[in-house]
């Protein structure tokens, strides 16, 4: 098997970091390589990986990237290593010891330029009725045993073939540092070439949402961004036609969830959350254009720290 490095970008997470660092440290495949890219202008992650460095059992690499977004982190983060397969972790995430063999073995059965596995979402215990959706909101659940898929996941728990999959020498998207995206224009991109997809069924990582994060008002918002999606990558290759129908698709959408959130909201019926989410991914495919993109990412979530714990900048 080739040589893989693991990225990991993160921006003041100290504690977690360290916890995504050391399931990293446990895993039973060998890396050529641990790469953190410090999104924090003042590099405050640098401290946490000089004190990790002598127990990681590969070379753990640093780089600090002091301009704040997630695809310029990751970008940041490729130039750091020449490995041919990169596998991608966030700062928010554990990875479970045959984490990485599991996504090696799943490439080779598959075939893939991509794979993706399967991540547990974990929420503070004070979000009452709407923990089951916000547990499933972080998680992500696929098919049960190892297999091609047709259309991709988001990049957190995936490996990649880096000639095929991350070309060029920053393939990901920077106009997308604030709102994310990134990876959608990535794998849309690789898609229209050919490229294929794979899902890795034991290839588990858990993703802890922070308090600040695991909210429906957080959640929501980010199901608008996620809806969003498909109308802005048609608009970004001039299908005009597909944006259209992405804009009308939204609208039954929005209309017919939106109601039925509504009816059972009164209700007070757990099912509410999904429902509202569904109602947020309709609006997003109707309200594509800029002025309408949620920031959650770079600048924004830095001065978000900044405002909770400015002694950190």
């Amino acid at each position: 098997m080739q040589p893989v490095s693991v990225l990991v970008p993160t921006m003041r997470r100290p504690e977690s970091l360290e916890r995504a660092l050391r399931s990293l440290f446990a895993q039973t495949a060998p890396m050529a390589s641990i790469v953190v890219v410090d999104n924090d202008p003042a590099a405050t992650a640098r401290e946490t990986v000089a004190r990790l460095t002598p127990e990681c059992p590969c070379p753990l690499i640093y780089g600090h990237e002091p301009r704040p977004g997630v695809a310029t982190a990751r970008n940041a983060g490729l130039s750091l290593t020449d490995a041919p397969l990169i596998a991608f972790l966030d700062d928010d995430e554990a990875a479970s010891p045959g984490w990485l063999a599991a996504l090696l073995t799943a490439l080779d059965q598959t075939r893939t330029d991509v794979i993706f596995g399967p991540i547990a979402g974990r929420v503070p215990a004070d979000t009452g009725w709407a923990t089951p959706y916000l547990e499933a909101f972080f998680g992500r659940a696929g098919p049960t045993t190892t297999q091609r898929i047709d259309k991709p996941w988001g990049c957190g728990n995936s490996l990649m073939i880096r000639a095929t999959a991350l070309p060029g020498t920053a393939p990901f998207d920077a106009s997308a540092d604030q709102s994310g995206g990134e990876d959608d224009a990535l794998f849309a991109a690789l898609e229209a070439r050919g490229g294929t997809f794979g899902w890795a069924a034991d290839a588990w990582v858990d993703e802890f949402a922070p308090s600040h994060r695991a909210t429906m008002r957080y959640a929501l918002s980010r199901a608008f961004a996620y809806g969003q999606g498909p109308s802005q990558t048609a608009a970004k290759a001039g299908d005009w036609p597909g944006v259209a129908r992405w804009m009308i698709v939204g609208a039954v959408q929005a209309l017919v969830w939106g109601l039925a959130a509504i009816m059972v909201t009164i209700m007070a019926h757990p099912s509410r959350a999904h429902l509202m989410d569904r109602a947020a991914r309709g609006l997003g495919k109707i309200f594509w254009m800029k002025g309408f993109e949620p920031r959650f990412y770079g600048a924004r979530e830095l001065a978000r720290l900044d405002r909770v714990s400015p002694s950190a900048a």
